[in-house]
């Protein structure tokens, strides 16, 4: 009986990965221009008031006074001391212009405002490399419409071409309720080169943390170098998408990202619309109500699962923040060989992304538990190590 059970589930997530609806690809080319999210107000005014209600989504966390390892662990990036919690996106061009990190080039703006993405879909990739206030003084608004739907209602267009590309022949694997968020929620870095924003993997297979690192690692790359250690550290941004899909997640093959983050709702004439107002599922009763029929605690089983890797989460940082200290000191000690330093380094980095890739995952364990546990011990493992050596 248990077989049978298992076996029908198995099928049951296999009917739903087949009939995963994708989403369609932005044309590009000159003449790509942006219908603000205002001009859709009239036609759709209930998706209109529920996009704005975003707005009431403002709070800011100090996340280098919530979490002070990071001022250590981040040393050589600006992260390390402007460092601010995520909040609506209804906020996204003034959280990008009034950060204490500076922005040199246009690329900042790559998940700020859909005039970017308008412009890399004009231009191509030159537009990754105009000067930062050049292209602010042409933005008129943060996310809207034209990032998920490139002026097509009511369809699901994917506009950041960055995403299809980095998913080749799997695209059409990925569920557009997916798809549309994946633009933004990724781990991402920008190219020496070109300085367009590119995805560190080619398939689906290879978006996993371990295939990840082994792609930094071949192409010897680094978002910075910690200035008292020397190790080239990787800044992980965001990467929901990839541990959405991961492996060990439970809810990828059934459902999508918009199933969970963007409910249904009635208004008062008793027609059903999409709301645009994005949230966490716990704060929306339609959607609570949908999980409650497999989990009787949503709230409760979602609290444990994000308190247990908050508290790993803290703990391998302050043990992170140990080794660049110690490493610091044993740099400029002079009783250790390159050789030595070297070994130590390595392990840091290692150990950093790891870790990286848990804190700043913004379910917090919520997306994929086991996933988040996996990274977390290999970083632990990692930090350990050259601890040991020191």
């Amino acid at each position: 009986m248990k077989r049978t059970i298992l076996l029908l589930l198995a099928l049951l997530c296999a009917c739903a990965v087949a009939a995963a609806e994708p989403a369609s690809v932005v044309t590009t080319g000159a003449g790509v221009s942006v219908v603000p999210a205002s001009d859709w107000a009239e036609t759709y005014p209930d998706v209109y008031a529920s996009y704005l209600k975003n707005q009431e989504n403002s709070a800011v966390i100090d996340h280098v006074e919530e979490y002070p390892m990071i001022a250590t662990v981040y040393e050589g990036m600006a992260f390390n001391a402007y460092y601010n919690s995520a909040r609506g996106h209804y906020y996204t061009v003034e959280d990008v212009t009034s950060t204490g990190r500076p922005h040199k080039l246009a690329n900042c703006f790559t998940c700020k405002t859909p005039d970017f993405t308008a412009a890399v879909n004009n231009e191509g990739v030159s537009a990754y490399t105009m000067p930062f206030e050049d292209m602010l003084a042409k933005v008129n608004e943060s996310i809207s419409c034209y990032n998920c739907h490139a002026n097509e209602a009511g369809s699901v267009v994917v506009t950041h071409t960055y995403l299809a590309d980095a998913m080749g022949a799997d695209f059409d694997k990925v569920d557009k309720g997916t798809a549309a968020c994946a633009q933004c929620h990724v781990e991402y870095y920008f190219d020496p080169e070109t300085k367009a924003t590119t995805l560190p993997y080619g398939s689906l297979s290879a978006m996993s943390p371990d295939s990840i690192y082994a792609y930094y690692e071949e192409m010897d790359f680094a978002d910075y170098t910690n200035p008292r250690t020397g190790v080239r550290q990787i800044k992980v941004q965001h990467p929901e998408f990839e541990t959405f899909m991961g492996e060990g997640s439970v809810h990828a093959g059934q459902f999508s990202c918009a199933d969970c983050h963007m409910g249904t709702a009635t208004n008062e004439a008793g027609e059903t619309y999409v709301s645009h107002e994005w949230v966490s599922p716990l704060a929306s009763e339609a959607i609570s109500a949908s999980c409650a029929a497999c989990h009787k605690d949503l709230a409760g089983m979602v609290a444990g699962i994000q308190a247990h890797a908050e508290e790993r989460t803290v703990a391998i940082g302050t043990k992170l923040e140990t080794l660049t200290n110690r490493l610091a000191e044993a740099v400029t000690s002079g009783k250790y060989t390159d050789e030595q330093l070297d070994a130590v380094r390595a392990l840091n980095r290692k150990g950093q992304f790891y870790w990286d890739f848990v804190f700043v995952e913004n379910s917090e364990g919520a997306h994929n538990s086991k996933l988040t546990e996996k990274c977390l011990d290999q970083a632990e493992e990692a930090v350990d190590a050259a601890l040991a050596l020191l």
